[in-house]
């Protein structure tokens, strides 16, 4: 069974209430079997940077153990709430995607 991965580019816009969805989705993916490899960190802008894409955006990358699982997890009542609070605070993207 080949793994798959949550990938999200967020540029946070209510750092305080952004700090609210930490716990909610760390709480979420330990529910669904989703593991962090990448969150926040220095972010190296190489190419497409814009003004709307630069390096105050944060990176996350997510680990499950399978398609189904990353989508049952972005579906669940768990990442419901967490991602009220993401999208109220902050402006970005999210994608899933199998791995090799």
């Amino acid at each position: 069974m080949k793994k798959a991965y949550a990938v999200a580019e967020i540029q946070v816009t209510d750092a305080a209430g952004y700090a609210n969805y930490i716990p909610l989705s760390t709480a979420s993916l330990a529910q669904h079997g989703g593991t962090f490899l990448v969150r926040g960190g220095q972010r190296m802008q190489l190419e497409g940077g814009d003004d709307s894409h630069n390096e105050q955006w944060r990176t996350v990358v997510t680990e499950f153990p399978s398609l189904a699982q990353a989508q049952a997890w972005y579906d669940s009542v768990e990442y419901e709430r967490a991602k009220g609070v993401r999208q109220a605070n902050s402006i970005g993207r999210l994608f899933i995607v199998e791995g090799a």
